[in-house]
This record gives structure tokens, C-alpha cells and sequence, in this order.
């Protein structure tokens, strides 16, 4: 069972001030982290557990020797040039064989960086301000495996946000020094500045495709749940638009395998979409994909999506649609 679930950011502007630090935005799955007797479970930010997919992190549990804690990270994939890289981290995310797991571990190395404490042995820390848990954490962490990492923290947010623009990264997040951890909940007092803009979006349909794509999927048909501030069970899937580029041979096969299992009759848009019903497959509402996009058109449809990959670590009836900021 998830020990804690993640204290969530906003998108925003960047913030600065001496009462914040900031910290790059690591593009990858979050991951509660909880260790007891020395033996490691991953949990993702919707409750379901990662052990198995990332057997190279085990290490980290003997780490910690009889020592329990509850931590919070990022798990991540780097590319080539040492940058997080969410496709590549997709051929590990959705892995539920631990032979599978192992293969994959060997060609795709995962690496998990920590950045918060919220438990050591029975006591709870988040009501300590982050200044004194990063602090707990530093000196918790002195003797990490390969592949695990702390976080760093910074006082620059300006020129931190310009070196990560260079670096082709995907943001930073700012976080106020005195803020508590308030588990599951989306908090002002944590950050999220992008340098490019992305939104999870819950996929309620497929087209088919044309031209060299006759014969499979075309594009998503794709949406996000509103009112924003109202209860999840009281919140609708408005329609937000196609999304049609970003897929590879292997991924258009295995989303059309995962659509067979979903096929559903009935349009889970409300209102249905206008134009976009045209060779239009409906599949319950119950896969999340992450989508770059331009901007949003006046009617709230993506401009110019493209797909980045599935995101099994979040809850599809959470996705709804976030601020745009100027970038």
C-alpha cells in the first residue's frame, strides 16, 4: 500500500525570492520509495507498485541497512549525453516480468534521484520545512549505489532555468524552503516551470490511419476531465483534440493491442466531439499519454500535439488541463 502519497506541484512562472530553491525538472516517473528491513518497494504516484520493473534499484534498500524510510524521487532514463529521457524510459515503465525486467535492465539502465524524506523509522517528517528535510536526507544518504542520487538544490532559480534551456532539459521546479509536505495534495508552495510544453491527457478513442498508416492506427483521439476544482467523480472528459505523430512501428502495435482489450460502443467525450467522429474507435477512458504540445486553440484542442509515451503511473480521472505559461 502507498506509504504517502506525493505532495504535487503547479505550473507557474518561475518565483524568486531567498525563501525558495529550485531544483532541475527530471523527466521521468515519480516514485515514493520505501524501505523496511533493508528490502526496497517503489510505488508510482497512483498507488501501484514498480519493484519489479526496476530490479537495478534494489541495491538501495541494503543501503540503508535495518534503517526504515520513506523517500520520494524521480526514476529516470538517460540518453546519451547523460539527459533524462522519457522515451527511453518507456521501455521500462510498463514491464511487469522480473525476467523481462532483468533483460531490459541490462539495455535500458534505470537511475533514481532522491529529493525528499517523509519517514525515518516510526516518525513522520513532513511537517518538518524542506530546508530541514533536505538537510535529513543529505545526511541519511552518504553512501548511495550506482545509479541513485540526491538531488541537487539551488539559490539561483534565473540562471539555473537559462542552463537547463541550454541543455535542452525539461524545466525546474521551484520549492518554498519553508514548506511542509502535505501528501496528495497540489500545492503553490511547490513550483513546476517549463521549458516546453506537456500534458498528460486520458485517450478515449483511436482513427484509423491513411497512406502508410492504412490498416493501423492513425492518431488518438484524446481529453481531460473538467471542472478542474470539482471532485473526480463529478468531472466530465471533454475532448481535446487528435494527436497523430510521435509513434513508432512497435508503439502503434502496442497501443492498438492495448485499444482491442478497451473497445467500448459508446463516445466517453462529453459533449462528443464535433468533426473528429470520422473512422472513429472508442475505448474506455483508462490510459493516460503524455503530449508536447504548441498551444491550446480557443475551444481547449491541442495545437500540434505529438506523443511521448504512456503514463501508467498516473490516475486518468486526476488529468485535467494545467495553466499554460508563456515560455
Amino acid at each position: 500500500m502507498l506509504p504517502y502519497p506525493p505532495m504535487k506541484a503547479t505550473s507557474g512562472t518561475l518565483p524568486v525570492g531567498t525563501d525558495w530553491s529550485y531544483e532541475l525538472k527530471w523527466d521521468g516517473m515519480r516514485a515514493i520509495v520505501e524501505i523496511t528491513g533493508g528490502v526496497l518497494r517503489l510505488w508510482s504516484s497512483n498507488g501501484k507498485e514498480a519493484t519489479v520493473s526496476f530490479p537495478e534499484l534494489r541495491a538501495l534498500g541494503a543501503a540503508f541497512g535495518h534503517l526504515d524510510v520513506v523517500l520520494d524521487g524521480e526514476i529516470v532514463a538517460l540518453d546519451d549525453r547523460g539527459r533524462p529521457d522519457f522515451g527511453r524510459l518507456q521501455q521500462r515503465m510498463h514491464i511487469t516480468s522480473p525476467v523481462d525486467a532483468a533483460q531490459r535492465a541490462a539495455l535500458v539502465p534505470a537511475a533514481l534521484v532522491l529529493f525528499d524524506v517523509l519517514q525515518v523509522g516510526e516518525r513522520s517528517t513532513v511537517e518538518l520545512p524542506l530546508s530541514d528535510r533536505r538537510a535529513l536526507l543529505a545526511s541519511l544518504a552518504d553512501d548511495l549505489p550506482d545509479g541513485v542520487e540526491l538531488a541537487s538544490s539551488y539559490t539561483d532559480g534565473e540562471t539555473l532555468l537559462v542552463a537547463a534551456q541550454r541543455q535542452g532539459l525539461e524545466g525546474l521546479m521551484a520549492k518554498r524552503v519553508g514548506s511542509r509536505y502535505l501528501p496528495g495534495r497540489r500545492t503553490p508552495d511547490w513550483v513546476k516551470v517549463k521549458l516546453q510544453r506537456r500534458q498528460e491527457m486520458v485517450i478515449g478513442g483511436w482513427a484509423d490511419g491513411q497512406g502508410e498508416r492504412s490498416g493501423t492506427l492513425g492518431s488518438l483521439l484524446v481529453g481531460y476531465h473538467v471542472p478542474a476544482d470539482a471532485p473526480p467523480d463529478e468531472r466530465v472528459l471533454r475532448y481535446g483534440g487528435r494527436v497523430g505523430t510521435g509513434f513508432t512501428g512497435a508503439v502503434l502495435a502496442d497501443l492498438k493491442a492495448r485499444f482491442a482489450a478497451l473497445a467500448t460502443p459508446a463516445c466517453p467525450f462529453t459533449p462528443p466531439p464535433p468533426r473528429d467522429r470520422r473512422g472513429a474507435h472508442w475505448v474506455r477512458p483508462e490510459l493516460v499519454a503524455e503530449v508536447a504540445f504548441g498551444n491550446w486553440t480557443d475551444d481547449g484542442v491541442l495545437r500540434h500535439p505529438v506523443y511521448l509515451g504512456l503514463r501508467s503511473d498516473v490516475d486518468p480521472q486526476n488529468v485535467v488541463r494545467e495553466p499554460t505559461t508563456d515560455l
